[in-house]
């Protein structure tokens, strides 16, 4: 490993705010724009985004979605119209106010979440029973006055997509709202490597404007909790701020039952810092823009030995829909390389030097262990997606063995004070259900409510208060 990098890297586990920067921007992924809190998203940080976009973009039109595109500013008589909305979001809006050199009439509010300008478009298409479910997505920016910004975890702008559907029913709703929160677990989980836990957020924590948020939460390596998606029942709550009415089958006049939810690139925050080493980024090879480099060894007359073989080997590679380069800049050593795209993450190196070309074989080596296995050039391709895939799961499964030694239980106050004292993570605890004792638990504990979890044992008593516990929440610190 070239020194260079290694000095460019603080240590993980010394000082992961320092390591996470020093990993993001060592590694091309974004840089700081002239704004306070918004980022440049580079080439090789957009590519992370196109093939979570790509991957999850093609689940939700398998349950029927289909994506179009709403107006970014908002005008300010619509944000009103659902009071809880917007006391929720008041504090991060961004307001226009001129256009050109002219005030404006109105101001305009630059959309933190878009369920006000897409509600009042609904209120229009929709009449009849027979236009129902609308199921409708787009992929946009938002906009968010955050004060305290780290890239990709917390931005003023990002990138996500937001669902927003309406149905005839609250059973429709809400059995929407639990198959998209179980779409993102799925895919967080099987294609970013990041297990998670899913439950119901408590009425204090949940979306403002909402009956019920569910949410998938995912435990990084300081043991805060990082909330990677959400999905939304909205109930009536926005169809009667926004007379959403339809005609149902009884010829009655119905109020439609909602729901929205999303992901952003939050997400790519959460894969860098679960999977990320003392020696920078490692992306999961189902997500990863780049899954295989190959390096041929510059030896001797390497170009006439070599480099064809690498070549070809590149090209079958790609014929089986795997995304590889190919690195044959003569301007870098092959040890410089090894380390270059170690550090971008590329989950496997295939090494194929003159000796090689003498067995007939490639050397593949692993990002995360730097696993070497020696392999016949006639058998590369079978090999190659066996060790992606191995190296797929290992990366789950060593998130989750983490995730799984960090969740602690308690049934007593100190204890679980003493928990967030020496490494937090999440902690089940019982739970009476009053929004009291859950602000005792962040005052005390800066600890919050991730998920409400399961309900009490009878004999469980609150760890604030000592009344009868209904729930045993997951409580943890949060980005």
């Amino acid at each position: 490993m070239s020194e260079k990098f290694v000095k460019e890297i603080p240590p993980k586990n010394k000082d992961i705010s320092k390591w996470y920067i020093s990993v993001i921007r060592k590694a091309d992924l974004v840089d700081y724009a002239p704004v306070k809190g918004m980022m440049v998203i580079k080439p090789s940080g957009y590519a992370i985004w196109e093939n979570i976009q790509k991957i999850l973009d093609k689940e939700f039109k398998k349950t029927g979605h289909t994506n179009a595109y709403f107006p970014l500013l908002i005008p300010e008589s619509l944000l009103n119209k659902e009071a809880e909305h917007v006391e929720g979001f008041s504090p991060e809006v961004a307001w226009v106010t001129m256009g050109g050199s002219e005030e404006l009439e109105e101001r305009l509010a630059i959309r933190p979440t878009s369920e006000s300008i897409i509600c009042s478009m609904y209120s229009k298409w929709i009449m009849s029973w027979r236009d129902l479910p609308v199921l409708i997505n787009q992929w946009v920016n938002v906009l968010r006055w955050e004060k305290i910004t780290r890239p990709f975890l917390r931005t003023t702008e990002f990138l996500w997509q937001e669902g927003h559907t309406a149905h005839r029913n609250k059973e429709e709703a809400m059995e929407e709202t639990l198959r998209i929160i179980n779409i993102y677990k799925d895919f967080i989980e099987n294609v970013l490597a990041i297990p998670v836990i899913m439950g119901k957020k408590s009425d204090k924590e949940r979306f403002a404007g909402a009956v019920e948020t569910y949410t998938v939460e995912a435990l990084m390596p300081d043991g805060k909790a990082l909330q990677a998606g959400t999905s939304h029942y909205l109930g009536e709550n926005f169809s009667k701020a926004f007379d959403i009415k339809y005609e149902d089958k009884d010829n009655t006049l119905k109020y439609v039952h909602q729901t929205s939810w999303g992901v952003s690139t939050r997400l790519i925050g959460g894969l860098v810092l679960t999977h990320g080493d003392d020696n920078g980024l490692v992306v999961p090879p189902k997500v990863a823009p780049t899954q295989v480099i190959i390096i041929p060894i510059s030896r001797g007359n390497w170009k006439e030995t070599v480099l064809p073989v690498a070549e070809k080997v590149k090209e079958t590679l790609e014929k089986e829909n795997i995304r590889v380069k190919l690195d044959e800049r003569e301007e870098y050593t092959p040890g410089w390389k090894f380390s270059e795209w170690e550090m971008r993450g590329v989950p496997l190196r295939i090494e194929i030097g003159p000796k090689d070309i003498e067995k007939n074989q490639a050397v593949l080596v692993s990002r995360v262990n730097r696993e070497k296995r020696f392999i016949s050039i006639d058998k590369l391709v079978d090999e190659v997606k066996k060790f992606l895939d191995d190296i797929q799961n290992g990366l789950f499964e060593k998130a989750k063995k983490f995730r799984d030694e960090h969740t602690k239980s308690t049934e007593n106050i100190e204890e679980f004070k003493n928990y967030m004292k020496e490494g937090r993570g999440f902690i089940k605890a019982p739970w009476c259900g009053d929004e009291k004792c859950e602000l005792k638990i962040k005052e005390e504990t800066t600890a919050t409510i991730r998920t409400i979890g399961e309900e009490a044992k009878e004999v469980q008593k609150c760890i604030v208060c000592g009344k009868p516990a209904k729930f045993v929440p997951f409580f943890a610190k949060s980005y």
